[in-house]
């Protein structure tokens, strides 16, 4: 029999995390949470009170959180699960089973399809279904690029299989979180590019939102989710804008330092 960890990474989720360690409940006992320092809510005393490990972190990015959970797990395997995410009880049944049985040993990792609400309504195109998701690893075979700062994966040792039991993802119930969520990864987004060398072109904001629109909701189905699919394919190629727009205030703000820098050294200069 395996030894299982569950891991969740959270930040301001007290609306969110009861229900997700009630999913989970009895299927570990080995829970750990790593809250970022910055919660301002109940996130950590609610984890607590469900018996869960909780771990008060400074936020270095999603890789970083993901890897130093894998530390502080003791079991063999980790089910990482989001705050915002539910186990079904056909996947709960799954994990069970699994824990007994004990995967085989060229197997490092499972992808866990997932289906996504949005405004409580369970979406079929644009990408969102069957939306796979590399959750369940290996412990000490796998590892998350921390150059990643957002949409990260693990990179893994071995083999990877699928579950057939879904992940249920509440992610978005309301406008206003819509909106907080995609700033918070446009900006995520925008700073790993800038570090990574990318700067923005003026192609960007026509090219990238076009091509995004064109994807989600032509390609990927979208339209088989009515005027829901169509506002969010169009939320979507928006975000491509908000994105290369941050990159853009990156590049400035880096200009008008270098040329203040620049200004000092000369003035320096003129005094020796």
């Amino acid at each position: 029999m395996m030894r299982l960890s569950i891991a969740i990474i959270a930040r301001d989720e007290a609306a969110h995390i009861a229900g997700c360690l009630r999913s989970i409940a009895g299927l570990s006992d080995d829970v750990v949470v790593i809250v970022d320092a910055q919660t301002r809510d109940e996130t950590a005393a609610i984890a607590a009170s469900h018996g869960a490990q909780v771990w008060i972190e400074p936020w270095r990015g999603f890789s970083a959180q993901r890897n130093l959970a894998l530390q502080r797990c003791r079991g063999e395997w980790v089910l990482f699960i989001d705050a915002d995410e539910r186990l079904t009880p056909q996947l709960f049944i799954e994990l069970a089973t699994l824990v007994y049985r004990n995967p085989p040993d060229p197997i490092a990792g499972y992808r866990i399809p997932r289906y996504n609400l949005f405004f409580g309504r369970r979406l079929r195109g644009g990408g969102w279904y069957p939306d796979y998701q590399l959750r369940l690893l290996r412990r000490d075979a796998a590892r998350y690029d921390e150059r990643v700062s957002v949409h990260e994966v693990a990179t893994l040792s071995g083999a990877v299989a699928e579950l057939h039991g879904h992940l249920l993802h509440l992610n978005i119930e309301r406008l206003d979180e819509l909106w907080q969520k995609q700033a918070r990864y446009a900006w995520a987004e925008a700073t790993m590019l800038y570090r990574n060398g990318r700067r923005m072109r003026l192609r960007n904001l026509i090219g990238a939102p076009a091509r995004e629109f064109i994807r989600r909701y032509l390609q990927l189905g979208g339209w088989r989710d009515g005027w829901l699919g169509l506002f969010l394919c169009a939320t979507l190629a928006w975000y491509e804008v908000v994105k290369f727009c941050m990159l853009r205030g990156l590049q400035e703000s880096d200009t008008a330092i270098t040329t203040q820098m620049t200004r000092m050294r000369c003035k320096y200069a003129r005094f020796r």
